[in-house]
């Protein structure tokens, strides 16, 4: 398929993270020819999401891929005189220190059979709780459906100089999202019967002694419900009022997505969970604020939502940590972990009083835009956001043929350890969880929460908490996927293990029919390190040629914002003064070149007309009650 490219292009991207869709998107709608590359099986490099059988895959993959380098003398062959080789490692070493555990219950009797017939269970998934994670990966893996959507193999760069403009173009195809009883990137959305019949059995009310006896979810039922999950390898919430989505609606390509609005920003105090108040009706219904507190906490965030025009408030506390700060302030022990933890979202020693300002007004200033929340969420999980915006269009093997470009956009996992012997990597601790219960009870089975669990020793970084209802298209009905993140002092199992116990319990082996379990039960637990490439200059790699930018992965913070940042600097490079990710003209307004009735001082006015029309929120984007709903 290679002899089928052109070989020349503008620009080659490799790897289709976010930061590198962004980039191949807007660079071809700024009429550069872009070749958009990956060596993986799957889309979004960090940012993907998976199905359940998918994410075992992944699993084993990273435990079976090598840092063979073809060593054979087809590319060599391609190498001029005056040229050098940049060598990429085949092998991800951006995921460290791997743990599956699974907690439910291995098979149910009547189960048995369709389990086999579905081919989706092997032997030893009882014993997946391993000291040896290679083996408990091993032993939780299964082979994946067929979700290939693109393949290739890069094995070196080589520095080029400028060439000719060629006629052709790469297509960027748009990703079709369609709705919940549709089928969407071959994942079926419908609901079977398994799934209405563990419906019926939800709890909907607290009181339990009349309620029929919950179902038990079991492992068997979890690998046949697996294309319900799409588990992200990174958790980030959009910001309502942030980059992406504002790039998302200026490009139009928000048309290709849904969102779902957070229902709720929760806490953890004293060894529970609390709702916190953050807009005004929030705060005035509230039941465990005084009405003191109350009028404290709205005249607190009044301020902070135009504290720049009064800087004889904060200026002699610029010095001090936001925590401390809020300490002066009139509001209690209680408003100010409130402030803090989940609205500001920081530690007591993590940022200085203008940083706290500056988040709790963004986090102000974001609410209502969709709904009671500042945040969104896509539907079916963060790895649709790169797919968005590009999809792959060729295969190249190790034996393709020789493309030059004029820039080369290359993601850091891609690099070999001789590229980044001088790198020095920070590192993101992650867990995924799937419960049979959400960590705050209410009326509803459908909420999607944020919560931020402080550290328990000064100086210990706060785990962010994003639990997903079957809503959003990430899990099966009747159970949960939780999301724990953190920046990494440990292993992902040693950081995140002590609020997992905190919130959660394991599915006990047996259980009386009236037992009553406060914490949501764990069914299925993954942890992992994963590498944090945002704050690596570029001087700290290797003889980079000045043609070859670099991407790096996800980042530990909430939003998206670096991710969007840091395409449109690498898209300046490339294409300097020119517009970043402008709209598409609408499809009605272009005119053919068959259309003898528009001449051509009307044809300019009319494409002039298109390329300065200000473009409109989507309905998912623009209509705040489809979003919250």
């Amino acid at each position: 398929m290679a002899d089928n490219l052109p070989s020349e292009f503008d620009v080659i991207v490799i790897g289709t993270g976010l930061p590198e869709s962004i980039i191949a998107a807007a660079c071809s709608r700024s009429g550069q020819r872009v070749l958009h590359v990956d060596s993986r099986s799957y889309y979004g490099g960090n940012w993907a999401s998976f199905s359940f059988s998918g994410i075992l895959s992944w699993l084993k993959e990273h435990q079976e891929n090598s840092d063979i380098v073809n060593e054979g003398p087809a590319w060599h062959e391609q190498i001029l005189e005056n040229e050098e080789a940049i060598a990429l490692s085949r092998k991800d070493k951006t995921i460290q220190h791997v743990e599956v555990f699974c907690y439910a219950r291995y098979v149910n009797r009547d189960l048995h059979e369709e389990v086999e017939e579905a081919g989706a269970l092997q032997k030893n998934h009882a014993s997946l709780i391993s000291e040896n994670p290679t083996e408990a990966v091993h032993s939780a893996y299964l082979p994946s459906e067929d979700e290939s959507l693109c393949t290739a193999s890069c094995e070196m760069l080589t520095e080029q100089t400028p060439s000719s403009d060629l006629e052709t173009a790469l297509e960027i195809n748009n990703v079709k999202v369609t709705g919940e009883t549709e089928k969407h990137d071959d994942k079926t959305c419908m609901k079977s019967a398994s799934e209405e019949e563990t419906s019926k059995n939800v709890p909907t009310t607290k009181g339990t002694a009349l309620q029929p006896k919950k179902t038990r979810i079991t492992y068997s039922q979890i690998i046949k419900e697996g294309r319900r999950f799409n588990i992200d390898l990174v958790s980030k919430l959009l910001y309502s009022r942030g980059l992406l989505i504002d790039l998302l609606i200026k490009s139009n390509v928000s048309r290709y997505a849904e969102f779902k609005n957070i229902t709720r920003i929760l806490a953890f105090r004293e060894g529970r969970v609390e709702q916190v108040p953050c807009s005004r009706a929030d705060v005035f219904n509230n039941k465990q604020l005084t009405m003191v507190e109350k009028r404290m906490l709205m005249k607190f965030l009044t301020f902070c939502m135009e504290y720049e025009k009064h800087p004889e408030e904060y200026k002699a506390y610029e010095e001090i940590t936001f925590s401390e700060y809020l300490k002066t302030q009139k509001l209690t022990p209680n408003l100010q972990y409130f402030v803090l933890h989940s609205i500001a979202m920081t530690s007591e020693t993590a940022s200085n009083t203008i940083d706290g300002l500056k988040a709790t007004k963004n986090f102000l200033h974001c609410l209502g835009r969709y709904g009671n929340t500042p945040f969104l969420f896509p539907l079916y999980g963060q790895g649709e956001l790169p797919q968005c915006f590009c999809r792959c269009k060729a295969i190249i093997d190790q034996f393709g043929q020789r493309i030059i470009s004029k820039h080369f956009l290359v993601e850091d996992s891609y690099f070999s350890e001789n590229t980044c012997s001088h790198v020095q990597y920070r590192q993101i601790s992650r867990s995924v969880l799937i419960t049979d219960r959400s960590v705050l009870k209410t009326d509803s089975d459908q909420q999607i929460s944020i919560l931020t669990v402080p550290g328990e020793e000064p100086g210990t970084f706060a785990v962010r908490v994003i639990e997903l209802c079957s809503s959003t298209m990430t899990c099966m009905k009747g159970t949960y996927l939780v999301h724990l993140t953190c920046t990494s002092s440990k292993t992902a199992r040693e950081d995140l293990e002590p609020v997992v116990q905190k919130l959660f319990t394991p599915y006990p082996e047996t259980e009386t029919e009236n037992e009553e379990v406060e914490k949501p039960r764990l069914l299925w637990a993954l942890y992992f390190n994963m590498r944090d490439s945002s704050d690596v200059s570029r001087n700290s790699y290797n003889d980079l040629p000045s043609n070859v930018y670099v991407c790096s992965g996800p980042d530990s913070g909430l939003g998206n914002d670096n991710a969007v940042k840091q395409a449109e600097t690498l898209f300046q490079l490339i294409c300097p003064n020119e517009d970043f990710c402008p709209p598409p003209p609408n499809p009605e307004d272009i005119i053919t070149d068959g259309d003898s009735l528009q001449s051509e001082a009307s044809e300019a006015s009319v494409i002039l007309e298109a390329n300065s029309e200000t473009p409109k929120e989507s309905a998912s984007l623009g209509n705040p009650e489809e979003a919250s709903q």
